[in-house]
């Protein structure tokens, strides 16, 4: 047997699943190292995949012919579209999944996928010669070499689990720590810390009172995470909410010397926004309830997973604090919810593409990073994937701009301003967040994707054929005219002013009291211009009435990032020695020096860099 490939990706989370078939699918020879083949993709936490921001990334993951919204759809046992009642510059889809499904379907998936191998092992050391990355040494003696190496380690570098007073080595429940691969990175000059996360108790369905909560039912409309799309083959099940109790907050601070968040046995950073069941209390002491989010882990099990319910207090306490809930005062658990700690790589040490700085041909991807989440994870680990197989073929890197995906601004948050707690991904982080839409990513990413080799024939065809029909629905209505005679007793029906004189479709789509399915029942020829494909009519109906409703913000949005093009294209990487440059603030040039940014629009949102600092490098440049 040959240990010799093109890239070699280690762990099989949703940053190595999606690395691995990235890089496969390219053309270039690929390994994926697991330590247990039967636990690929594990959902960790929460069995969901998408959410606000977060639904965004898995789309354009799909966008580019990566794996994670087909095995969602595939796996799927509710689906919702979050912030409806919000702008489509913030519909964000989210689902809950099998656990168990989504495993098999990713492994599934790996299995099928050509110049793909998996070898169950675990990483020990990183192999380095001559100062570049040329493969990995396992706990076998099992040497793997490679021109390039894509580290997704998760939260198993060094994972210390955390219950009550209680420490265990492991990188997740029931499964070993890695303890010297982090070394075997650090020893060549690569910053590495620590950081928190955790996960809460899993319930057994059965010791549930669902009298005491309230069902929240998914949708069943036409949204999916995949551009391809496929109907759901799994029972479609409901959430359940409730709240927690003063009874069970007294219970659990009676007992809070003994958290290791708060008696000092915990030193790294958590998660801000996914705190823990004793940080709320904490942080928000006035409040006397918080939110729970009862959820089913697959459509075969009783297991429930307890959303807003994370907590590393002692198994009792949590216990006693569940019992105290009215809906929960019978529940049986199936294990305590715990924190970890883990090992992570300071991003700022990568480049655009998640290349090292320091060691060639070594990336990055998900939280060894610092991020969290299981879809900021996959985007990293697609993008990795991506640039590891462009190495091996000499060709230049993928970069995606800011204004081009969530996926281009969560890796210019990283590799720019680095991160001081889990960096998780919100809409409010994206500048440009009117041309990200989760209903356009196909039309940012799809084509990119084909010219690289990873979006398939099939993929493009279909966004193809969806692009010729929502721009054929688009010129209809900006070129077709109505009279007040023919749509008047119609729009006040809608509630809507009348027409004075003739306007075009696209003007009366653009009021907000009406949409294009509306006036496709008064205007027959709009439903007849609107009659594409069944199995896509309501997606590019969607798609065409945002691009007309929206227009005037997306074209001024596109006019803002086109000027910010021009400082993204003054390259600035080796053209100054910043410890020598007086002209510009201390902090300025200690930064600039730490991170030493490729462009000068990267070096404008670097915290610490002034204005008048870029404006300093571009008359600096000009000389």
């Amino acid at each position: 047997m040959e240990f010799s490939y093109d890239v070699i990706v280690i762990g099989g989370g949703h940053a190595g699943c999606e690395a691995a078939t990235a890089a496969a699918n390219m053309g270039a020879r690929t390994c994926l190292v697991t330590m247990d083949m039967n636990k690929i993709a594990q959902m960790s936490c929460n069995p969901a995949v998408g959410g606000i921001a977060k639904g965004q990334i898995v789309r354009e993951i799909d966008a580019l012919g990566g794996q994670m919204g087909i095995v969602t759809d595939a796996t799927a046992i509710q689906f919702r579209m979050l912030n409806k009642g919000k702008g489509p510059a913030v519909w964000s889809p989210r689902a809950q999944c099998d656990r168990e499904k989504f495993i098999v379907e990713w492994r599934r998936r790996l299995d099928r996928t050509p110049n793909l191998d998996i070898w169950q092992d675990q990483a020990d050391e990183l192999l380095v010669e001559n100062g570049e990355t040329v493969g990995v040494k396992t706990i076998w003696g099992v040497e793997l070499h490679a021109k390039s190496v894509v580290v997704t380690a998760g939260t198993f570098l060094n994972g210390l689990m955390h219950i009550g007073r209680h420490q265990v080595p492991g990188g997740r429940c029931a499964e070993p720590a890695v303890p010297h691969f982090s070394e075997s990175i650090s020893r060549w000059g690569i910053r590495v810390s620590r950081m928190k996360t955790g996960t809460p108790v899993r319930l057994d369905k059965r010791s549930i009172h669902f009298e005491d909560t309230e069902e929240q039912p998914g949708e069943n409309d036409f949204h999916k995470f995949s551009y391809l799309r496929s109907q759901p083959t799994l029972k479609q099940l409901p959430c359940w909410t409730c709240y927690t109790t003063p009874e069970s907050h007294e219970a659990l601070r009676q007992d809070i010397a003994n958290s290791p968040l708060f008696n000092g046995q915990i030193q790294s950073t958590g998660p801000r926004y996914c705190p823990s069941i004793e940080t709320k209390l904490v942080t928000f002491p006035d409040k006397n309830q918080h939110p729970l989010f009862i959820e089913p882990e697959g459509e075969d099990t009783n297991e429930m997973y307890l959303n807003g319910f994370s907590s590393s207090m002692p198994m009792e306490t949590q216990l006693r604090a569940i019992h105290l809930i009215p809906a929960l005062r019978d529940a049986k658990i199936y294990r305590p919810g715990y924190a970890i700690e883990y090992d992570y790589f300071d991003p700022t040490q990568l480049k655009h593409s998640m290349e090292s700085k320091i060691i060639p041909g070594l990336f990055m991807a998900g939280q060894v990073n610092g991020t969290t989440g299981y879809e900021e994870a996959g985007g990293q680990g697609i993008v990795a994937g991506i640039n590891a197989a462009l190495r091996c073929a000499g060709s230049d890197p993928f970069v995606m701009r800011r204004d081009e995906s969530y996926i281009g601004v969560l890796i210019d948050d990283l590799t720019t301003k680095g991160v001081d707690e889990p960096y998780r991904m919100f809409t409010s982080r994206a500048e440009y967040r009117i041309l990200l839409r989760q209903d356009d990513a196909d039309a940012r990413l799809t084509e990119k994707a084909y010219a690289l080799g990873l979006a398939g024939r099939e993929r493009m065809d279909w966004w193809l054929q969806k692009k010729e029909d929502i721009e054929r629905i688009v010129k209809f209505c900006d070129e077709t005219s109505v009279k007040p005679s023919e749509i008047n007793a119609a729009l006040e029906a809608m509630g809507t002013t009348p027409l004075r004189m003739g306007c075009k479709i696209a003007d009366l789509i653009g009021r907000p009291q009406i949409t294009m399915a509306m006036l496709s029942e008064v205007i027959p020829e709009l439903k007849a211009v609107m009659n594409t494909p069944e199995n896509r009519k309501e997606e590019i109906c969607e798609g065409a009435e945002i691009r007309i409703k929206y227009k005037g913000y997306i074209e001024r949005e596109k006019m803002i990032a086109d000027k910010m093009h021009r400082l993204e294209d003054i390259r600035i990487k080796g053209r100054f020695t910043y410890s020598e440059l007086k002209e510009i603030s201390t902090e300025g040039r200690q930064k600039l020096e730490r991170i030493d940014p490729e462009t000068l629009g990267q070096a404008s949102r670097i915290p610490g860099v002034s204005p008048s600092d870029i404006n300093v490098m571009l008359v600096l440049l000009g000389r």
